[in-house]
């Protein structure tokens, strides 16, 4: 464990007014699982693309394998080894399992490509990391975690010795993350060495050999994971000490606002509950329990077969996302990026893409009442940027989930959805988040909230819905929030 692998020296990267990465001197041991923590915006995505050769540095060295490189090019940062697994995935959508693992390394008969051999050696590759995945099933008809779990596989069959993992286990459940930490000790027994980077801080405690801390573009700390503390960890990254993860309530519900009752569709099967106002009621469940496609169809994105459902005591039936608007119900998707906010637009114009029509007249924007909507929100969240003229896509992730929720408060919501609210977000952002819903709440709007972090989702429900295989398999009030609990419901077990 005492052999580097890879060592960095006064690595700098600077762009016109903003230094990305200040002078970091940092070092990787071979063999180790090394995370490196810090809030968004604290150069983590820069050193990875400088890694790589996506980047070049402005100054500094590179050391790899002890051999020192100026800079590197994607060709040299493979031919070297290095493997990167993206928050983003590169896959090809409509190929299948197999032909994405071999993607670019295909094998052939001739000039032919052999299929039947690729799927053979990804199915002997799922069998060896524990995974079990249909191997001829085409990418885009996997779910988020299962094309995780594909991109994961591409990195390992590439015999790569040096893994990159950027929030791997974000989209990932607590099943199959235990899936996911089964193929990292595989991979260490292997003297695979990985830098995995997570704001699940918890993870990093359970997989992880050691921790290096960034922080506004510096390095600021390196060490043991069994010789520092949850709480120290988290005041190195935001440079203050945090109070606790989950806002104390102070909120009063109220009676029913939304009643839902049998409702179908083709992911959905007979589910009823009870939403009332002034509370936030979560949804637990692993993967493909359908829990997304339940509040997608409540918003009216999904088609609803049978079923009825009462809103403010009228009947509701949504058609569109246009529906759930126009009757007071936003959503917050789980994939901001493609279904929350249009990165290439302004934050201005995010805010404002569902209420144009309120604010216009004769097909005019009134710029003035424009200007006063996008300035509240962006004072209200909190929201970082030096104009409401930023592009999305040059913000953080807590950033953008920030102007997502803006661009539904602006609509007057009464109900609120949040899938997957903290998804891929630092634990400082983490909690405003927190205390933006737990704000809501309190000024009475009401609140569905999916996530799959037991955690944040015992900590800041009311009650707990749990579903699996599309049914209702268990519900809990506060009192009762128990993990194991939980989990036997979602694997459609029940305790006598």
């Amino acid at each position: 464990m005492d052999d580097i692998i890879l060592r960095v020296k006064d690595i700098c990267k600077y762009y016109p007014g903003v230094k990305a990465l200040d002078g970091v001197n940092f070092e990787v041991k071979r063999g180790e699982v090394h995370a490196i923590c810090g809030e968004n915006g604290a150069g983590k995505s820069t050193f990875i693309k400088i890694l790589t050769g996506a980047n070049e540095p402005t100054s500094g060295t590179i050391e790899f394998n002890g051999k020192e490189y100026a800079k590197l090019t994607p060709k040299q940062s493979m031919e070297l080894g290095i493997s990167v697994i993206y928050q983003e995935f590169s896959l090809i959508p409509y190929l299948s399992v197999a032909e994405n693992i071999f993607y670019g390394r295909e094998i052939k008969k001739g000039i032919i490509r052999d299929i039947a051999a690729m799927e053979k050696q990804a199915k002997e590759l799922c069998k060896e990391m524990g995974v079990d995945i249909d191997v001829r099933k085409r990418v885009c008809d996997l779910g988020i975690a299962y094309q995780q779990i594909v991109e994961i596989l591409k990195a390992v069959s590439k015999k790569s010795e040096f893994i990159i993992m950027d929030e791997p286990t974000a989209p990932l459940t607590v099943k199959e993350t235990a899936v996911f930490f089964k193929i990292i000790q595989k991979l260490k027994q292997d003297h695979v060495t990985i830098i995995f980077i997570s704001h699940r801080l918890e993870e990093v405690f359970e997989i992880c050999d050691r921790v290096s801390v960034f922080c506004d573009g510096k390095y600021i700390v390196s060490k043991d994971v069994q010789d520092i503390t949850k709480k120290q960890l988290i005041t190195y990254m935001v440079g203050r000490e945090l109070s606790d993860d989950y806002p104390e309530p102070k909120r009063k519900i109220g009676e029913t606002l939304l009643k839902v009752e049998h409702l179908k569709n083709k992911r959905v099967h007979d589910v009823s509950f009870e939403l009332k106002k002034g509370e936030i009621l979560g949804f637990g469940g692993l993967v493909g329990a359908g829990r997304t496609e339940l509040v997608r169809a409540i918003y009216g994105a999904d088609p609803i077969e049978s079923g009825t459902l009462t809103f403010n005591g009228k009947k509701y039936s949504p058609k569109s996302p246009a529906d759930g608007l126009e009757a007071g119900i936003g959503l917050i998707p789980e994939d901001r990026k493609a279904q929350g906010c249009v990165l290439s637009l302004t934050i201005r114009e995010n805010i404002v893409y569902s209420i144009l029509k309120k604010i216009s007249k004769v097909s005019v924007v009134q710029k003035k009442q424009e200007k006063e909507i996008v300035d509240q929100y962006i004072k209200e969240l909190n929201v970082k940027t030096p104009s409401p003229e930023q592009l999305v896509k040059n913000l953080s992730g807590g950033n953008q989930q920030k102007v997502v929720l803006a661009k539904a408060l602006a609509t007057n919501c009464e109900i609120l959805i949040f899938d997957e609210p903290t998804r891929g977000i630092d634990v400082g952002a983490k909690q405003e988040i927190y205390t933006l819903i737990n704000g809501l709440v309190e000024q009475g709007k009401s609140v569905l909230m999916i996530s799959s972090e037991m955690e944040e989702l015992m900590g800041m429900s009311d009650r707990i819905m749990i579903l699996a295989e599309g049914v209702v398999s268990g519900e809990l009030e506060k009192e009762e929030f128990d993990q194991e609990m939980i989990m036997r419901y979602a694997s459609k077990e029940r305790k006598e």
